[in-house]
């Protein structure tokens, strides 16, 4: 179940994921870019099976906050499910919010340093790399990145 949020970010109903893509409704999600100790970034390439921009590059682990999460648990949990990574601390980088033809959400930045080991065990992932700014200009040239993450995220991080 996915919590449908107002501009204000107050919930105003609670529906099925299924619910929310199908008729996109605003909801909350969380984006947390992981960072090496050396400062590059952890960027994947999303599995082609996912509901919403398959097979697109992603700056960040994340994804839906359920109903009645926090944003920092839904942070953890994504972290937890597509990457097998716990961490003990995690910065808040901002919030905002992104419309397009696929979804609306009031999304929320987090960053965390880890430099591995990771486990996809969830399927959700296709392909990672550590890149640094040059590299993910380069790969950004190249390829489709997810377009939330690009607009909330990315100006968010200061990349070697």
């Amino acid at each position: 179940m996915v919590d449908v949020v107002d501009d204000d970010d107050r919930v105003i109903a609670t529906v099925t994921r299924a619910e929310m893509r199908a008729r996109r409704l605003q909801h909350r999600a969380v984006s947390i870019a992981v960072l090496g100790g050396d400062g590059r970034l952890l960027v994947h390439r999303r599995a082609d099976t996912k509901d919403v921009w398959p097979g697109m590059w992603d700056l960040a682990a994340g994804g839906v906050v359920a109903a009645g999460e926090s944003y920092e648990d839904a942070a953890r949990r994504e972290l937890a499910e597509e990457l097998g990574v716990h961490v003990d601390s995690m910065e808040c980088l901002g919030e905002g919010r992104f419309a397009d033809d696929a979804v609306a959400l009031i999304g929320r930045g987090y960053r965390c340093v880890h430099d591995g080991p990771f486990t996809f065990t969830d399927g959700e992932i296709a392909e990672v790399r550590w890149v640094d700014r040059a590299a993910l200009d380069a790969l950004m040239a190249a390829e489709r990145f997810v377009p939330d993450n690009v607009a909330l995220l990315l100006p968010l991080l200061h990349l070697p």
